[in-house]
Formats: C-alpha cells, structure tokens, sequence
C-alpha cells in the first residue's frame, strides 16, 4: 500500500490524501466519539498531487476526515466545498455507516457542515498479513453466492447478535450446510462500506445489497461491527473447513452518484480525475449509477490495486468478483482487455494467483465483452443461464444451445486455442429472478420497489406453470419442484465453473421480485424454516456426484468422438434411442430430449434429459460386463421404465456385479 491514508508512525500519525486541482486541503480531527471537530490542520503539497502532515500526539483509534477548497462549478466537474467532509479513500475502517441525508448533496454555501452527518475515518494499526497461501478455490469448483445480511439474518440456529454479519458465517451450523453442498468457494456480494440511493429514505426503504460504495477498503459497520478482524477470522475459519472465499468488489462507480448525487469523498478531493467525463464536461454514465470510475486514471490504478493487495494480505482472501468489470479495462471510455489496469493485477506479485471472476458487461459503449478477458480470469456467462432457460421453458430449437452450453461453451470462450473454459455457469444470480421465481412467474413483480414496477429486467425467460405466483394446487406444485430439480441437475452437469445462489438450493421467492436490492426485509432474508428439504438433499447430491465424478468438474471444453487417450473426456451425443444426433435432430425445432454420454478411461456417464412434456424411454449403449446404475438414486433414475417429462436422470457403468453408487436421495 502507498503512503496515503493515515499512517501511524512514532509518537503520532501522517495523514496524506491525493488531489491534482485543490488549492488546499486540510484533516479534521474528531473526538474519541466522532461527534466534535477538535482540530482543523491544513495539509502541506509534496509534490505530484500529495499533500500531508504529521501530527503528533495522536495514536490509533483517531476519528478524522478531510476538507478541500477550490473552485465550485459542478457544470465544469469542480465540486469543492469546506463544509463537505469527506471521508478517506484509503480508510480501512469506518466509526458509523453511512446514511443518506439532503444535506450531503446541498450546494456550496446553502448547506450547514456535514461533519455531523458522516461517518469518520479511523486511523488503524494493521496486524501483521496472514501467511501467504494458494488459494482454494479452483476452476470446475462450486461458487455459493450469498448476502451476508440476507443469508443468516434468519437462521434459528446462529445466535441472534450475530445474525446478519460476516461472523456468522463462521457458525458450524452454517459450515455444516456449506460442506453438505460441496461448496468450493463462498462469493460474498458486497462487504465494503456503502450508501443508500437518494430515492429510497423517502420510500422506507434500504440498499440491501451494498452495490453503492463510498471508501473500497473500509467494511461496512453493520455487516463488519468486529471490523477486519472478523472478516479475517471468518475466511480462516472457512478456509480451515476446505471453503475458500472471494470478495464481490464494486470498482465501477460510487454512491456519490450523479449531479444531484452527495459529496462524500472522491467528488469533493478531484471529480475531475476521480471520474470519468464526457466531452462536454458532463459525468460518464456507463453503469447505470450516475457516474463512472476513471479507472485508466493512475491514481485509480493504484488505490485499486492497494485495495485488492489489503484484502489478500489482511483477509487471505482467494480472490475478486468484479461488478461491471469492463469499466476496469476501459481505456478513454473503450474497453481494452490490456488496459493497464488489468494487466497490473495480473502481474502483481501479491495478485497473480488470485482467482478474478468478470461480470463482462456494462450499459457503457462497448460495454458487452463476454469471452473478451485475458485468460484464466473467469467470466459471469449470461449466453448460459439464458439458453439454459429458454430450453426447460420449452422455446424450439434450443437443443443444441444446451449441448454448447453444457459442453463449456466453447463458442465464447475457444479463443486462440484455449483449451479450456472460463465460464461461470449460472441460471439464477442476485440479479433477477431466484431459482423458484424462475418456474412461478412469468413477469416481474416489483411493486414493494417503489417505482411502479418499472425497474428491472422486463424479459425474464420464465415461466410459471399454469398460474402466475403462489398456487394450492399440488399439481403446480409438484411441476415447480421437478422444473427446479432440472435446472439445477443441468447446472451441475455443465462443463466450468458452476455458481449457485444461496437459497436456490430450497426454493427460495422473492414474491417475482427481479431487482431486490432494496429489500433488507423478509422478500431477501432467508426463510430457513420454510426451506424445501428434498430440494435441499437433491442439490446436495448433484453436489456430491460432481465431486465423485471428475468428467463432471473438468473445465475442458467437451470434444466429440470417442474417448483418445489424451485423459480428456469425450462426449457423446444421443437420441433417445441411442443413435448418435445428426443434423436432422439438432436442427429439429420440436426435439427437447437429449443424451450427453461422457466417457473416457476410467469409465461413463450419461445425463439423460428430457425437456419434453412426456415421459419417454431412453435405451443407453451397453459394453460387454458392463451395467448401467443410478449415479444418484431418486425416481427418476431406472432405465427399466420411462424417464418422466421435464426431469434429468444421471446414470453411470459400472462393472455387471459391483455395487450401486451411494444412495444420494
């Protein structure tokens, strides 16, 4: 990490901040409460944009902030104000969350100080790192995302203080149900310290997500109220039980949002290099947020890179999901895969080996890169979860998107012979609909949003089984569950890495809410005493089938024709009947049965799948002294009678004589 921040040194600390267009800058020391302003020091210029002092006298636990002056004309991207305190970039923790009021967007001399509004910054003494380690995770591993707000705020068994923060996912009742489905990695949405959107106070509503962030480094209060510490303790506690951890980091835009956006940090020390800018002088916009991050900026650069280093040597975490991931590689507003970011972290002797995860678009120009990212960074694939939706909701001609997608998705990610796949295969993120909402609903229902059911996604490749939301009817019932069951049987089979959002594994609703992220309330908690338990044990399985069979969990791409020696599994195209597909069958608009044979030395497996609506009976081909067997024993799985409609069946051979697979349901 650079010299900025507050660095304890000797009898006192050196405040540092960096500003290329102030005329002055200055530190505002807090009492021990962060309520009075004890002291106002005006920063001395180092040189190249820094100013700083020493103050001594001081030691860790001081509460501070800074102010800037210059000249204000928001027009030109000068918002400079004294009265705005502005919160450190580089504080690594926090004494309040931040919360929204007016008067942190009140223009220059028509609003009061905004000292009492703010949190402060707190100068800290950081440990020692923890003992540098490979991470855990690996590519072809399970990714469980989760809102650590969300997933445990619920959970009978975590005691109620710790319920909703990072801590709690430390419990062993929560170990227990992260090791049941073999989960090779927790993704956790956002940590970091962030702010309410303007528009939802007045709403009585709340960012449940923390997609809105103000400092990188600094976690936030309520997720955190044990600050680094428990973060650090919580991912040695998972890594201990074989679980790796990864930080979902926001890195694209901040809360302070657009023209009428508050004065937090960044705008008030130098909008201008902060952000970046249209022509015209006007914010950039190619997130969606109000503003964008001026990544190629080299101060940006840098307090990018020192965040993700702070979180690797503080935390030991394995690596980074990165929200609207172009906005890292755009160079002048285009996006460049060797942008000078992008290349610094995947040089970065602390970096290297981090695992780094893309969502690959944004709403910016050239904002949709799927596949266009440097291996072996891993990509979020939306070309999956759609094709993978549009086939179980039963559009035509979709077989042979499965099968691509199912293989590794070779047509986006076989770039320059690349062997292997870099995608992230998911059907349900915590951006749309969840897993059950997907076969329950066929529009979005955001009304508790506030904005009349106008924001989020309108075209949700959903369905819902004959009535729109919740049904009596066991038959619907018993349609959604067997929908669910094959979405994620698919999802398991799928060549990558496979990611499942917490709660899909029992069904969780959000009531057809696409676009939660205001709901800190019972539409995001997970319901733990209402969870679908044979659901459950159903994922539970696939889980561990994936882990008992490696074809499953290999990341290369699948390649036809029969197995060649190489160690890498074939694939096998059938009918139901057994004969291989040919081009009538794929081009076929009414064909939704399909066989993936997958063999190679040590054996094969077959993932039968019938996406029609009628039961059908698939004929598998047999070696001499050899049977087939259910790879996971559940209804479904006996060639000795039909495979129902909608529902995938997994089955593996096996020597004539040996003993059945372990019972997984």
């Amino acid at each position: 990490m650079n010299n900025l921040g507050a660095t304890i040194a000797g009898e006192g600390i050196r405040f540092a901040v960096w500003s290329s267009s102030a005329r002055r800058l200055w530190v505002s020391i807090f009492d021990e409460h962060g309520n009075r302003e004890r002291d106002r020091l005006e920063l001395k210029p180092e040189g190249e944009g820094v100013h700083a002092l020493f103050v001594s006298g001081l030691a860790a636990g001081t509460r501070y902030g800074f102010r800037a002056d210059g000249d204000y004309a928001p027009e030109r991207g000068l918002w400079f104000d004294p009265e705005k305190l502005l919160a450190d970039p580089y504080a690594v923790e926090i004494d309040r969350p931040y919360q929204y009021h007016w008067r942190l967007a009140a223009k220059r001399n028509e609003g009061a100080d905004t000292a009492p509004l703010m949190p402060k910054s707190v100068a800290t003494t950081l440990p020692q790192p923890v003992p540098a380690q490979p991470p855990l995770f690996q590519p072809g591993g399970l990714i469980y995302e989760l809102n650590v707000r969300s997933f445990t705020r619920l959970h009978p068994d975590v005691p109620e203080a710790q319920r909703g923060t990072i801590a709690a996912l430390t419990h062993p009742a929560i170990i227990e149900h992260l090791k049941k489905l073999g989960v090779s990695a927790v993704e956790l949405m956002p940590i970091t310290a962030s702010i309410d959107e303007r528009h939802l106070p007045p709403l009585g509503l709340s960012n449940a997500w923390g997609y809105n962030p103000v400092t990188f480094m600094a976690l936030d209060p309520r997720l955190a109220p044990g600050g680094l510490a428990e973060l650090r303790e919580t991912v040695a506690t998972l890594r201990k039980a074989g679980i790796g951890s990864i930080l979902d980091l926001v890195f694209n835009h901040t809360g302070e949002s657009d023209r009428l956006g508050p004065t937090l940090s960044l705008r008030g020390l130098d909008n201008q290099a902060y952000y970046r800018h249209l022509p015209g002088g006007a914010l950039a916009n190619d997130t969606g947020t109000g503003n964008t991050i001026a990544c190629d900026h080299p101060i940006v650069r840098e307090m990018v890179l020192d965040t993700l280093r702070h979180f690797v040597g503080q935390a030991g975490v394995d690596g980074f999901r990165f929200d609207l991931a172009p906005i890292l590689g755009r160079v002048d507003g285009r996006f460049d895969p060797d942008a000078p970011l992008l290349r610094a972290i995947s040089g970065d002797p602390v970096l290297a080996d981090r695992v780094l995860i893309a969502e690959p678009w944004d709403i910016g120009p050239d904002g949709y890169q799927l596949g266009n990212f440097r291996s072996p960074d891993l990509e979020w694939n939306d070309r999956y979860r759609d094709d993978v939706r549009r086939f179980w909701r039963g559009d035509a001609g979709k077989v042979g998107s499965l099968a691509t997608r199912l293989a590794g998705s070779s047509d986006v990610f076989n770039r320059a012979g690349q062997p292997a796949s870099r995608s992230v295969n998911f059907i349900a993120a915590h951006d749309g609909m969840t897993l059950a909402d997907i076969v329950a609903y066929e529009r979005k229902h955001n009304e508790a949003n506030g904005e009349q059911n106008s924001d989020g996604h309108d075209e949700n490749l959903s369905w819902n089984n004959g009535v729109e939301g919740e049904a009596s009817d066991a038959a619907i019932a018993n349609a959604r569950l067997n929908d669910q069951r094959a979405l994620l049987a698919t999802l398991f089979a799928s060549r990558g890495t496979i990611m499942l959002t917490a709660g899909d594994e029992f069904g969780r609703s959000q009531q057809g809410n696409n676009n939660a992220y205001a709901q800190d309330n019972a539409i995001t908690w997970l319901d733990w005493a209402g969870r679908n338990l044979e659901l459950e044990q159903y994922a539970s399985a696939l889980a561990a089938l994936r882990r008992a069979v490696p074809m499953l969990s290999d990341t290369h791409f699948l390649i036809g024709g029969p197995a060649d020696g190489s160690g890498i599994a074939d694939v096998a195209w059938l009918t139901e009947t057994g004969a291989p597909f040919g081009e009538g069958d794929w081009n076929d608009p009414a064909r939704h049965r399909l066989v993936m044979l997958l063999g190679n030395e040590a054996g094969r497996l077959a993932v039968i799948i019938n996406g029609d609506r009628r039961q059908c009976v698939f004929t598998l081909p047999v070696h001499d002294g050899f049977q087939w067997h259910p790879a996971i024993e559940t209804r479904a799985d006996d060639l000795t009678r039909p495979l129902p409609g909608r529902s995938v069946s997994f089955m593996i051979e096996r020597k004539a004589g040996k003993a059945r697979a372990r019972k997984g349901s």
